[in-house]
């Protein structure tokens, strides 16, 4: 592999590192516990957004305002569940952000296939952008979304 495929590999994987990094600056900034938080708050965003009676009544005639408008009203739910969270399950505040950065790596890297898996299958991240092929290749088959929906739960238990 030379140079040029792997600056294609990364610009076709752009979406993924640059959401791996930005949870993973908010894991170094807040601590692993408000990582944790956000991956339970991302399930319960999931659920709700999933069933959410209302898009239409939300959302424009344009299907990239629609998109739009599902990804943020996404995004609030994982707010609003973020603030729940935190409220009944506080974790450590005095961590630095070099403390625990193995655990927080692998934490932002659950995350973000969270994020991943429902940028494919529940949110229409796909219209706004368009991932490379090597990211549907292991995201979009609807085989695998429940594995990985199930993965970070697992991993969780030997964090």
């Amino acid at each position: 592999m030379d140079t040029t495929d792997i600056v294609t590999l990364l610009k076709e994987s752009a979406f993924m590192l640059s959401t791996f990094g930005v949870v993973l600056v908010y894991a170094m900034i807040k601590g692993r516990y408000a990582l944790i938080n956000t991956i339970f708050a991302l399930y319960i965003a999931l659920l709700i957004s999933i069933k959410f009676p209302y898009y239409a009544q939300i959302m424009g005639s344009n299907t990239q305002d629609g998109a739009i408008t599902k990804i943020v009203l996404f995004i609030a739910i994982t707010v609003v569940s973020i603030l729940l969270f935190r409220r009944h399950i506080p974790g450590d505040d005095y961590e630095t952000a070099f403390q625990g950065l193995g655990k927080k790596i692998l934490l932002s890297l659950l995350a973000t296939i969270l994020i991943m898996a429902f940028s494919f299958h529940a949110l229409p991240i796909t219209e706004i952008i368009t991932p490379g092929t090597p990211i549907q290749s292991l995201f979009a088959p609807e085989q695998n979304f429940f594995w990985w929906l199930i993965l970070p739960l697992i991993a969780l238990f030997f964090v």
